[in-house]
């Protein structure tokens, strides 16, 4: 596409760029401070001394974010003195999927991403030494301080939540009885499928730390009896994924490898099957999406991948996924395509 912007704007757009951690603090000051809700609240607008004899903040404060806020086209003003929020404004503050990601870059990313020249050198998550001395941020997953571990997981789930409806319907067409959860985390989709099918038997597949969890969650809901556990770090050429699985499910799970690894794992799991055993892939593939917001934040997350998560992997386009399943011995046998009520294309694959 032709550069055709004109030099006065690029300059501003680069501007932007440079001061963009700033202004992103700002606006986590105002929404932390309770300023962002209390100019919702109040829509004739509000003044800087209403804002400060509410909140008990200095006028200094409120004037200095606010004043960054207007730039950012946060607020705006109605008159000389009172101030309202923008439609910006409304959705950092209202709309689930600004909320998830603010939280999760500020908590999970911001302090650690000052190292992704180190990382992008050294090919390891270097941001990941903020919290502790780990490979890869899923072995140190259960260990995270509680307010990154919260985001983490509210962002993970997030981009997946949504997906459960239609991507339950998509899978039981294949009827079945046993089913190999990959990378099951807490085991949420685990818990789903069973509450989706009385009878299923679900294995999950993870590490020690995420089995952990999903342990206590199993047994919460009472589900021990049809839902077990099976350790495995799939990075570990020598441990196989055990056989007996008539459907294979993996969400959001190979995105968190690099592409020789997805395919050592893809041929691990094509050594586990059969031709009759159906393999489904779920991910947000960043060129199969209908908005710009959609793919701008699933681009974004490969940068926290390089950083924070494992320093080597990405999100996917679909081309490279075809590609992939296909040196590892596998084929698709249909896509869908669930864009419109979730990020996610799912993947239905054989044994070739």
């Amino acid at each position: 596409m032709e550069d055709t912007l004109k030099a006065v704007d690029a300059k501003y757009e680069a501007q932007k760029l440079a001061f963009g951690p700033l202004f992103f603090q700002c606006v986590v000051a105002l929404r932390d401070l309770g300023i962002l809700e209390y100019i919702h609240k109040n829509r004739n607008g509000v003044t800087v001394e209403d804002i400060t004899g509410e909140l008990k903040l200095t006028d200094y404060g409120v004037r200095v974010l606010l004043e960054a806020a207007k730039i950012a086209d946060v607020v705006e003003y109605i008159d000389q003195d009172r101030i309202k929020l923008t439609k910006i404004g409304f959705y950092i503050l209202k709309d689930d999927l600004t909320k998830v990601n603010i939280n999760f870059v500020q908590d999970v990313c911001y302090d650690g991403a000052k190292y992704l020249t180190e990382s992008i050198k050294n090919n390891k998550p270097e941001g990941l030494k903020v919290f502790g001395e780990w490979d890869t941020v899923y072995e140190g997953l259960s260990q995270l301080p509680e307010q990154v571990r919260k985001s983490w997981f509210e962002f993970d789930h997030f981009y997946s939540d949504d997906a459960f409806p239609f991507a339950l319907d998509i899978l039981f067409k294949a009827k079945p009885k046993y089913l190999f959860d990959i990378g099951g985390n807490t085991g949420k989709w685990s818990l789903a499928c069973c509450k989706y099918d009385p009878d299923v038997k679900i294995k999950i597949l993870d590490l020690p730390g995420q089995l952990n969890v999903a342990r206590k969650n199993v047994e919460a809901h009472n589900l021990t009896d049809r839902i077990d556990f099976h350790q495995i770090n799939l990075l570990d050429k020598f441990q196989k994924i055990p056989k007996g699985a008539d459907v294979v499910w993996m969400s959001q799970f190979l995105d968190c490898f690099s592409n020789e690894e997805v395919v050592q794992i893809l041929k691990n799991v094509h050594q586990a099957v059969d031709e009759n055993t159906s393999i489904f892939i779920m991910e947000p593939f960043f060129d199969n999406q209908n908005y710009p917001a959609a793919e701008y934040c699933i681009t974004a997350t490969s940068l926290y991948f390089t950083v924070i998560a494992n320093g080597n992997s990405k999100m996917f386009s679909l081309e490279v996924m075809r590609r992939l399943i296909d040196e590892a011995g596998l084929y698709i046998e249909e896509e869908s395509a669930l864009i419109g009520h979730s990020f996610h294309t799912i993947l239905k694959c054989r044994k070739r």
